[in-house]
């Protein structure tokens, strides 16, 4: 193990792997936070759990649209450089609304002003989530090519790491700390994210000005933020006897065709963005609408659209009427993130030969039956037969974790299969944007559910017929399959 880490190091340099952990481990770490605002939507805000959900659908929405911070990160370099500077910006944006909700209360006290800050921090999240891909994938080209299983293995122990860590301490500071002690100290990562982009050294992107750009009188200049240099201030050195005022007059004629060149050559900049945002968002459209693309991952869309994600309904009933304390909840969700890794080691390991469908088709009858715990817990048909809640619970989320990344792992299969050459990165974003989408948009179907059966916080007697609903619409996806290449393996497409 050491010796693997001392080998990454030597390849890729210390500052990039420790930013490559950092910003995956605070991507598994956001669970010690979230477990909070969880309950200030629910104790402070005094919430519906359809409300609750609402907010945090909306909350979550920036990784819906992670393609277009691709596309700006590729298409629009800032100071000529593609992705630190993006870096920067979505850590300041997820630094600061944790610093605004620790300081401000009326910013946690207000459903809308909390929502719009939940927002832009996943906003930041998200947008430093697809730069830090977009490094990896660059950081392994060509000759580093054999290490990409082995970065891409590093952020997700990272991650791992952090959702674990996270999970555990989450329900304790709940227990013992003030919520604005809690987002104060959740803040000291972006704070470090933010320090450690400066550790990083990035080569200047190839549309740089000053790699390009010739003055007219053979001196090269190179145009940045600052201003304008000149190696030679003219061709001919002006002769002695020339007057001031000639002088004078060809450095104001020297000055005018200076700023003119300067104008041209930030104008042929804009469009030169502009013609790449708009060849990229082409070529997007054109590779995604072929029906090799677009079929699977309308299945995988449907797969979250069509089944009715009632969590936080969930979450209201455990912690009202099961009386599950946040400690507890935290040690399940730790439980949930052994059994994901769990279950993504069985997939390699004697799942990735079958054919996808077959996979898929296992994966939601599991999740079907999976949720007949739910059914146990609502109608407290467990109690009858002498297993507790907590045992439940504990069972029912290593159980969910490790069979949802059977669903997962062969849509990260596809995604990377299916992208063409050339716009690998920004269609992979796009296709888990999609699977983002897909969520949300069941999260707010679960919304609706709750809703329309009146379920609200005291008032769970129609909890037992969401839940029913939400069993059989698992099976929903089910007879969407032939969407799924029928070839498809867990190896090849």
């Amino acid at each position: 193990m050491i010796q693997w880490l001392k080998q990454l190091r030597i390849t890729f340099g210390a500052s990039f792997i420790w930013l490559v952990c950092l910003i995956y481990f605070t991507q598994g770490f956001r669970s010690f936070v979230w477990t909070s605002v969880s309950y200030q939507l629910k104790d402070k805000l005094k919430l519906s759990p359809s409300a609750s959900q609402f907010v945090t659908s909306v909350a979550f929405f920036p990784w819906s649209i992670k393609p277009l911070y691709g596309i700006l990160s590729d298409c629009i370099p800032i100071r000529g450089r593609k992705r630190i500077p993006y870096l920067v910006i979505a850590t300041l944006l997820s630094l600061f609304p944790w610093l605004i909700l620790s300081i401000d209360i009326s910013s946690r006290s207000s459903r809308v002003p909390f929502m719009i800050l939940l927002t832009v921090q996943n906003l930041g999240s998200a947008m430093a989530d697809v730069v830090i891909d977009a490094m990896i994938a660059e950081a392994v080209r060509s000759e580093r090519a054999s290490f990409a299983g082995d970065l891409q293995s590093i952020s997700w122990m990272a991650m791992a790491l952090g959702g674990i860590c996270g999970s555990l301490f989450g329900g304790y500071a709940l227990t013992n700390l003030q919520i604005e002690v809690i987002f104060l100290l959740f803040s000291a990562l972006p704070a470090m994210q933010l320090l450690s982009c400066g550790l990083v050294e990035e080569r200047l992107a190839g549309s740089e000005v000053s790699s390009e750009y010739l003055s007219s009188d053979g001196g090269s200049r190179t145009i940045n933020g600052r201003g304008f240099h000149e190696d030679r201030m003219s061709i001919e050195k002006p002769k002695r006897k020339i007057s001031r005022r000639k002088r004078s007059h060809k450095r104001a004629k020297q000055g005018s065709i200076t700023e003119s060149q300067v104008t041209g050559v930030h104008g042929s900049l804009a469009t030169k963005w502009i013609n790449s945002l708009k060849m990229t968002t082409v070529s997007l459209f054109r590779a995604f609408r072929q029906p090799i693309i677009l079929r699977p991952m309308s299945w995988f869309f449907l797969a979250h659209v069509t089944v009715p994600n009632i969590s936080t309904v969930m979450f209201y009933y455990q912690t009202e009427v099961l009386k599950l304390e946040a400690s507890f909840l935290g040690t399940a969700r730790v439980v949930g993130w052994f059994g994901l890794m769990l279950g993504t080691l069985t997939y390699n390991r004697y799942l990735k030969k079958m054919k996808l469908r077959r996979i898929l088709l296992f994966a939601h009858i599991g999740l079907s039956l999976l949720s007949l715990l739910d059914v146990a817990l609502v109608s407290r048909s467990n109690l009858s037969v002498g297993i507790s809640d907590k045992v439940m619970m504990l069972f029912g989320s290593a159980l969910s974790d490790g069979i949802n990344q059977f669903k997962f792992m062969p849509f990260l299969i596809l995604s990377g299969q299916l992208c063409p050459p050339g716009i690998e990165g920004t269609l992979f974003a796009l296709f888990m944007s999609i699977n983002n989408l897909g969520s949300t948009l069941g999260s707010f179907v679960g919304a609706g559910l709750a809703s329309i059966l009146n379920i609200s916080s005291g008032n769970f007697d129609n909890l037992l017929l969401a839940v029913i609903i939400q069993v059989l619409c698992t099976f929903f996806p089910i007879t969407f399959l032939f969407l799924i290449p029928k070839e498809a393996t867990g190896i090849s497409a």
